[in-house]
């Protein structure tokens, strides 16, 4: 059967059935997503982790919320298996797992930042959808994008980077951790809030750390959380483009989840080339995911092609180049990109569900 014919055919009532059922699926983890954001802004989720078994009147009194909304906010997570219910009592709980997933932010499964960036995204469709209809793909930028956006990647990625970075991914790139202690420079391009800045401020006093971002509302909250984590001593935030940033002999450069949102990435890598020492190292970590689509057609597929699809691919077409590598570019693409900026040595040194590290060498 051709193509033609096979979209012609009557529709499967199984097959039907089932694209129905995934789709009322996905309408329902739609429509929570303000749920969860009206549950993180209120602090109900927090006002639970611990507290047992309770009714909307009790959480009503702990939190000031109004009770009949929380008893229907109470009942859609229950709907989800976001909460428990207990049908003999009438109460909702709280379990550890569900705690560790929308109460505690320093949990490496905590998801508020997702549901963040997730709101974020409904948002900014108007704008995604303009840069659809351009020729060009341009007009969804950074710039025109929405604060929660920002504030959502830096929650999202956290947890993964605090879980990882310190106790696998740098010990795993040659000789940079013993350099770190003894006292090193580094840069921290696409830095964001600086998360990943303080974390490596905070165990590496002796090093000092430069957080990079063209976007300076973020540098604005990189610095105050610098003040705020005690690591203003050993850091420092700069404005700066990815490809014209100043060159001051680093001995460590890293890009955390940010390359493939650059227009051009091999000009951003070839700049992070001249930036380093003869014998420093460019730590490169970017999203998980296969060389083919065919590799990439599983949950975390489907989440960062979303996200690429809002996110990575239109910022990219924003600026010039517009390489838009994507969110599921894959190591073999990857490697491309550095060996055509000049590194001679290239390996994939540390890799987690969601996450690969690449390391690269003058």
């Amino acid at each position: 059967m051709d193509t033609l014919t096979a979209s012609l055919a009557p529709p499967n009532p199984e097959k039907l059935q089932g694209l129905v059922e995934r789709m009322l699926g996905d309408l329902g983890a739609a429509m929570a997503v303000p749920l969860v954001r009206i549950g993180d802004e209120l602090g109900l989720y927090t006002a639970m982790d611990g507290a047992g078994a309770v009714t909307p009147a009790e959480l009503a009194r702990s939190t000031g919320a109004n009770e009949r909304l929380l008893r229907e906010w109470l009942s859609a997570h229950a709907a989800a298996g976001y909460l428990d219910y207990d049908t003999a009592t009438g109460r909702f709980t709280m379990t550890p797992e569900q705690a560790m997933v929308f109460a505690r932010p320093d949990s490496p499964a905590c998801m508020l930042g997702a549901f963040e960036i997730a709101m974020a995204n409904v948002l900014d469709q108007p704008q995604v959808a303009r840069a659809f209809r351009q020729g060009d793909g341009r007009g969804a930028g950074y710039g025109t994008r929405c604060a929660c956006l920002f504030s959502g990647i830096a929650r999202f990625f956290r947890p993964g980077y605090s879980a990882h970075l310190l106790e696998e991914w740098l010990p795993a790139l040659d000789g940079v951790e013993e350099r770190l202690r003894r006292g090193a420079r580094v840069a921290d391009l696409g830095c964001g809030h600086g998360a990943t800045v303080i974390m490596m401020a905070e165990a590496f006093p002796a090093s000092h750390f430069t957080g990079i971002d063209y976007h300076a509302a973020s540098i604005a909250c990189a610095r105050e959380a610098a003040g705020r984590a005690g690591v203003a001593g050993n850091t420092a935030f700069e404005v700066a483009g990815a490809t014209d940033f100043a060159q001051r002999d680093y001995d460590l450069v890293a890009c955390f989840d940010a390359l493939h949102d650059m227009g051009d990435p091999v000009g951003v890598a070839t700049r992070i080339h001249g930036a380093l020492r003869p014998d420093g190292t460019f730590m490169m970590v970017e999203p998980k995911a296969g060389n083919r689509l065919e590799e990439n057609l599983n949950p975390v597929g489907r989440l960062y092609y979303s996200a690429s699809t809002m996110i990575c691919t239109p910022v990219s077409l924003d600026q010039p180049g517009a390489a838009a590598l994507g969110a599921q570019a894959g190591p073999a693409r990857l490697e491309a990109v550095l060996r055509e900026a000049g590194f001679s040595q290239v390996r994939v040194a540390a890799e987690t569900p969601f996450n690969i590290v690449m390391e690269a060498r003058p």
